[in-house]
């Protein structure tokens, strides 16, 4: 039968010294699924994020202890903040005082909704899209970053030139990373891609929103080097934004393969 006072005493083998003098720059937990809420549209919306938490390691710390990215994780979701750039930057910085960790990275991936009406019946229903936030410490400087991937419609310009009628099209995805200077929503990081495509989309439609919808894309042909300049051209123009990332990939649907662009600013 286990003494409780040798209970009390087990080992601390983490906190030990290593010998090996090589330090770990990230070390920590991945694909944690973990509930959170998201400011969306002036309303809260809880939904469930998949974590990444890690820290730097010194050459001189046998290990971590992981349970305490946990403990981090659970005091966020029990305190049901809402969760932005300004709660993120402040709770990070908790994380890796309670880690004793100068350098450290968290990153949540998460769905979340955007209720949308029809352009002509004015139809409403919910669209789903995907959502980023990162937050990292390195040599002293934390950089935020969030980021929305964007269900879009894209038409080609060389389909519609060349066929006697009609013009081939296809659903694209618009993934726009920013770094924001002040608070950037998440509606409205969905429109930077969506205002430049050559539709957006919509989950509920009928016939005379189809019909828009049609007629909308073939009278607003993009290639995929054009949609990645008109939203990184949107970018530009906001004066919230700091660095950037876009990338675009066409699902084309007369080939077997994906159209793909890139800039990135900073």
């Amino acid at each position: 039968m286990t003494n409780l006072t040798d209970a009390l005493h087990i080992p601390d083998t983490q906190s030990e010294r290593d010998h090996r003098r090589i330090a770990i720059q990230r070390v920590g937990v991945k694909d944690l699924r973990y509930p959170v809420v998201l400011h969306v549209a002036g309303s809260t919306q809880p939904t469930a994020a998949t974590w990444a938490l890690d820290v730097a390691l010194g050459a001189e710390h046998k290990g971590t202890h992981m349970s305490r990215f946990v403990a981090w994780l659970d005091e966020l979701a029990a305190s049901g903040d809402a969760l932005d750039a300004g709660t993120l930057r402040a709770r990070h910085v908790q994380m890796l005082e309670r880690l004793h960790a100068s350098e450290g990275r968290v990153e949540a991936a998460f769905g979340f909704f955007l209720r949308k009406r029809a352009p002509v019946s004015g139809l409403q229903s919910l669209l789903d899209y995907r959502g980023r936030w990162i937050a990292e410490t390195r040599a002293g400087t934390t950089t935020l970053w969030c980021e929305a991937t964007v269900p879009v419609k894209t038409l080609c310009p060389c389909s519609k030139e060349i066929a006697d009628y009609g013009a081939h099209n296809q659903r694209s995805t618009v993934t726009v990373r920013v770094e924001p200077l002040e608070p950037i929503e998440w509606h409205e990081m969905v429109r930077f891609a969506e205002d430049a495509a050559s539709s957006e989309l919509w989950p509920m439609l009928k016939r005379a929103d189809e019909k828009w919808v049609t007629e909308r894309a073939y009278e607003n042909p993009k290639f995929v080097e054009d949609l990645v300049r008109d939203v990184a051209l949107r970018l530009e123009s906001d004066a919230r934004v700091g660095r950037y990332v876009v990338e675009v990939e066409n699902f084309e649907s007369i080939h077997n393969h994906s159209a793909y662009a890139r800039i990135e600013r900073g």
